[in-house]
């Protein structure tokens, strides 16, 4: 029961992701706006206090690694333009497409692994494998986003 109610959570979550990506390329990107997510979510760590969400350092290593080749899919499809004199995220089809098929093997393999490793650990792998993925690319967007804003400034200042 937990199983499926977690993943009905995680397709929720997912779209919202998807709704809120839409939403956000019709307004400039901040360096803040890039860096926040990772800081909210680290407090998800907290879960490690509690000895059930606990995972041994082979499965760290497994959830961290797996959330690392993710976020490559997530980084080639984040790009971003200068338009009216602001830094935009550039729409990207295939981004969407990309996050439901990320869900997708989240939860085909949630549902391999919940037989043979308790759902506490699971949890915290699954946590791993999120925060994983979302701080590499969220660095990348951030140090490519600082490169277009430095590139802006010096053709402001070269114009002037």
């Amino acid at each position: 029961m937990m199983m499926i109610a977690s993943s009905i959570v995680a397709i929720c979550m997912g779209i919202m992701v998807i709704f809120i990506r839409m939403k956000a390329q019709k307004k400039p990107v901040s360096g803040r706006k890039i860096i926040l997510p990772p800081l909210f979510m680290s407090t998800g760590a907290l879960m490690f206090l509690f000895p059930v969400f606990r995972v041994t350092l082979s499965e760290f290593l497994e959830a961290i690694t797996v959330g690392m080749l993710f976020s490559i899919l997530l980084i080639k499809t984040s790009k971003f333009e200068i338009r009216d004199n602001d830094i935009y995220l550039k729409r990207s089809k295939a981004f969407a497409f990309i996050l439901m098929g990320l869900l997708l093997i989240r939860i085909v393999a949630k549902s391999i692994l919940s037989a043979s490793i308790d759902y506490g650990e699971l949890s915290g792998m699954f946590w791993i494998l999120a925060f994983g993925m979302i701080v590499p690319w969220r660095i990348t967007m951030y140090l490519q986003y600082r490169k277009l804003h430095q590139e802006q400034q010096d053709l402001t200042t070269n114009s002037i």
